[in-house]
């Protein structure tokens, strides 16, 4: 039996063509003597109905916006310092804690020393943190909206989109194995239609 993956109307990336599309037509197929569909396409209008395997979710729709409406960064009573003990720190008598969950469950924090030893530094990354599923989201746009039409984008926002997909790849993709020491990250292939080749011109642009 089969399950629809997609709906009508969702964005989806054709990993075997190389370009973003959206589902027109849902087409199971039945089988005499069955219930439920053996098998479901998709017509995302390429000319040919596609299975499900061969398609992709927008990251956007199921990572980033689901991300964005929840992180966020709140201040937490400092339990280890009163306000007249750390007149130096931006915030006497609070440190920044980075929740990812709507009940304000999880996220990102910082023991109270680390915070003391250089609580600037600790603001900025915990702004950091609270702003990245919407940094991810900007950049996966700007990768989709060069990808789709590449020949009409300046060599300089091809080198961009080529950058910020290289940076989403590190996030879009479960590393196969757990990273050792030497590798923190893991090399994995993107979701979006290949740029061109940038280096050249970047070259060209330098020695100019």
């Amino acid at each position: 039996m089969a399950r629809a993956q997609f709906q009508k109307g969702q964005r989806v990336w054709v990993e075997c063509v190389g370009v973003w599309a959206r589902i027109e037509q849902v087409q199971p197929v039945w089988a005499k003597g069955f219930d439920e569909p053996v098998r479901v396409t998709y017509d995302v209008g390429l000319g040919r109905e596609f299975m499900a395997q061969e398609l992709a979710p927008a990251v956007t729709d199921t990572i980033a916006d689901e991300a964005a409406s929840s992180w966020r960064m709140l201040r937490a009573r400092n339990k280890w310092q009163t306000a007249e003990d750390c007149p130096h720190h931006p915030f006497p008598g609070t440190y920044p804690v980075v929740v990812t969950d709507p009940q304000d469950w999880g996220g990102w924090r910082v023991p109270g020393a680390e915070y003391d030893r250089d609580p600037e530094r600790i603001e900025y990354q915990a702004r950091l943190i609270a702003t990245a599923p919407r940094l991810f989201a900007l950049a996966m746009a700007l990768v989709e909206s060069v990808s789709e039409l590449p020949e009409d984008a300046p060599p300089e926002m091809r080198r961009l989109a080529e950058r910020a997909r290289e940076l989403t790849r590190e996030v879009t993709e479960v590393p196969g194995s757990a990273p050792t020491t030497e590798q923190v990250t893991t090399p994995i292939s993107g979701r979006a239609r290949p740029l061109p080749d940038t280096a050249t011109e970047s070259r060209a642009t330098h020695a100019a």
